[in-house]
């Protein structure tokens, strides 16, 4: 018998520490991937234009421009790549053609907090100089510290770095993968109540 409650206490320990924690109250993106899911708490608080532009491509509320010019509607983010993977830094995503030089149309104005640093897992919007971010978004898989204040960091995984860290291990030459990683979607989840709104003055 005390062979037996012992057995079932390990079994309750075991099992309480694979037990994921829930997640805290917040709006999150879940990244999908061939290698499995990404889960970033969106920073909507603090970076509100990035985030604002990031959930409604994701949803398919923002117009963009497409690879052939003309401004549509749809999931943006579904069924495209990490078209770029720069060594022991970061993946980059967030172009239909595959290329940093694709323009969706969209410009955003930076919004650099001192104390949103990047670290492991940081969710910031790529950027070709000062209040050009728009559509692609790259998830860093180490500290970068040049990085700070030269890119909007709105967001931060929770879950799946092992995935972000797969994807970067991906062959590259010049920062180009070979067989770019599939990324299949991205879906908004929001848990708990919204932020309450600031009174307008």
């Amino acid at each position: 018998m005390k062979r037996m409650f012992v057995a079932f206490l390990m079994v309750a320990c075991a099992f309480a520490q694979k037990a994921p924690k829930p997640p805290k109250n917040g709006l999150y993106a879940i990244i999908k991937t061939e290698f499995g899911d990404i889960r970033a708490l969106l920073f909507e608080k603090d970076t509100p234009q990035a985030v604002g532009v990031f959930v409604n491509l994701a949803q398919g509320v923002q117009g963009f421009r497409d690879v052939d010019g003309k401004v549509v509607k749809r999931r943006f983010y579904d069924d495209t790549t990490f078209f770029r993977i720069v060594p022991d830094a970061a993946v980059q995503a967030g172009s239909p053609d595959g290329t940093n030089t694709y323009q969706c149309g969209i410009k955003i104005k930076d919004e650099l907090l001192p104390g949103l640093r990047f670290q492991p897992g940081s969710l910031a919007m790529a950027n070709s100089g000062p209040d050009t971010g728009g559509c692609q978004f790259f998830i860093t898989i180490a500290s970068m510290p040049t990085w700070n204040m030269k890119y909007t960091v709105f967001g931060q995984v929770v879950e799946g770095l092992d995935v972000v860290n797969k994807i970067a291990r991906v062959p590259a030459r010049d920062e180009h993968p070979l067989a770019p990683p599939k990324l299949i979607g991205v879906t908004i989840q929001r848990v708990g109540p919204a932020p309450a709104e600031k009174p307008k003055k």
